[in-house]
């Protein structure tokens, strides 16, 4: 069995969430619940679960008060975190850079779902939790381009500089990392949902296949139908409707 708590200080969610959880996840057991900052910390001490369900807002602060006291108590925090948000832009953007889960209210079923197959796979691999102090850290600054994204592969979670990233390369359901002095990395998330993340950090579309990092672009080649030379020294295809963009981007570089 999988052990969980429920931090929310909404009983009819938090109802809510048991009901769901004893449908669809029948395998984690709810060691408890808390409503507020201190009643979840305490709660997260003493009873340690696998997987912590937590909401943002609490009435006596957030759910990342909770993380950043526990973060300053080295060994209180074990526990793999699931945010439960309503829609926030900027937290949602966090959660992504730091690849934790979160789940939007009100919480889908088939969601929840994935979200525990993920969980199961976390705690197989012993994952590490340096991503939650990427989270704080994003959280912390409220700047619209984060420096560092944790990517999560099926050895683990690995943080990296977004300007290291050199390309991107789309392999069915899967992306392919080119990362600066680094093996490349692959990640179990498409193309499009990094195309989302990365957009407004110098990143650009090229082709179906490709995001390029335009730091990192040394030629674009009008011959053979057109192609980028990036600083690996690998040459992308550009799709058509893609080429007048990307000389426009150019003349403003």
């Amino acid at each position: 069995m999988i052990t969980a708590l429920l931090i929310d200080d909404d009983n009819n969610l938090r109802n809510g969430m048991k009901g769901l959880l004893s449908m669809y996840a029948p395998d984690i057991e709810i060691l408890g619940e808390a409503e507020s900052v201190k009643s979840g910390i305490a709660a997260i001490e003493s009873h340690k679960p696998d997987v912590i369900f937590l909401d943002i807002q609490l009435g006596d602060g957030t759910g990342f008060d909770i993380l950043e006291q526990l973060a300053q108590k080295k060994g209180s925090l074990s526990s793999h975190v699931v945010f439960i948000t309503a829609h926030e832009e900027y937290a949602l953007k966090a959660f992504r850079f730091s690849a934790l889960d979160y789940l939007l209210k009100p919480v889908d079923p088939e969601e929840l779902r994935k979200v525990v197959e993920k969980i199961k796979k976390v705690l197989a691999n012993n994952d590490s939790y340096a991503h939650i102090d990427l989270l704080l850290e994003n959280i912390r600054k409220k700047v619209d381009k984060f420096k560092r994204i944790a990517l999560s592969t099926s050895d683990g979670i690995h943080l990296f500089e977004v300007s290291d990233i050199i390309r991107l390369e789309s392999q069915d359901n899967y992306t392919k990392f080119y990362i600066k002095d680094n093996k490349p990395v692959l990640i179990a998330k498409t193309l499009k949902e990094y195309e989302d993340l990365l957009s407004e950090q110098g990143f650009e579309r090229i082709h179906q296949s490709h995001l390029i990092n335009l730091a990192y672009l040394k030629s674009y080649i009008k011959k053979d139908g057109g192609y980028a030379i990036m600083a690996d020294n690998s040459h992308l295809p550009i799709s058509q409707r893609k080429k007048e963009r990307l000389q426009e981007l150019l003349k403003s570089l």
